[in-house]
């Protein structure tokens, strides 16, 4: 499952508030809408922490080439350090 799930969970019951209407219609299409429900959810999860590690490692790299920079050129602030 994406690596999301790597171990069968203990499941509990969740309170959850949607249209009836369309909850019966979702009922008609699948056997199980438990498990469909569990596997939209989880192909969700997966692809947030996807776009959060992308986001992360995007992040990474402009704080090291700002740090880069700053090593190479200075700090355009390092001007008003002696006036402090």
């Amino acid at each position: 499952m994406d690596g999301v799930q790597d171990r069968p969970a203990q499941k509990r019951p969740v309170t959850v508030l949607l249209d009836e209407d369309l909850v019966r219609r979702a009922e008609s299409l699948t056997g199980n809408l438990s498990d469909r429900v569990e596997k939209l959810l989880t192909d969700y999860v997966a692809q947030e922490e996807r776009d959060r590690d992308e986001r992360d490692r995007r992040l990474d790299a402009v704080i090291a080439a700002w740090n880069e920079f700053d090593a190479i050129h200075g700090s355009f602030a390092d001007q008003y350090l002696d006036e402090f």
